[in-house]
């Protein structure tokens, strides 16, 4: 049984930094949301050690790694992936360190206190 293609429906290209539906291009040739537009990723390293470079072509963005050759966009993103999304690990860090825990306190246990004993 054939199943129909649907406009629209054959490439998603979601944002690397929220996970939203990305309108538009990054100076790097990125597909990003408008709100991540300035945004750039840096810093993105192979599974071998080396550094990869970001490159556009026919298909998309990719990577170019100088000892494994051309990587997938998508597969550079699992191998890398707290890439785009440093600040959301900064505010929850954040918001952890704002929740304190009371003070312990001290309990008196006698020989009278059945209950833990």
């Amino acid at each position: 049984m054939r199943i129909p293609k649907i406009y629209g429906q054959s490439r998603l290209e979601n944002c690397p930094f929220c996970d939203k539906r990305a309108l538009t291009s990054n100076s790097q040739g990125v597909p990003v949301c408008l709100k991540h537009k300035e945004k750039q990723l840096n810093d993105l390293k192979c599974a071998c050690g080396e550094w990869l470079d970001i490159r556009t072509g026919k298909f998309g963005p990719y990577f170019v790694c100088i000892r494994c050759g051309n990587i997938n966009f998508r597969k550079a993103m699992e191998m890398n992936p707290n890439a785009g999304k440093e600040n959301q690990t900064e505010n929850r860090t954040e918001s952890k360190k704002q929740i304190k825990a009371p003070p312990p306190t001290d309990t008196v246990i006698t020989s009278d206190d059945v209950e833990y004993f």
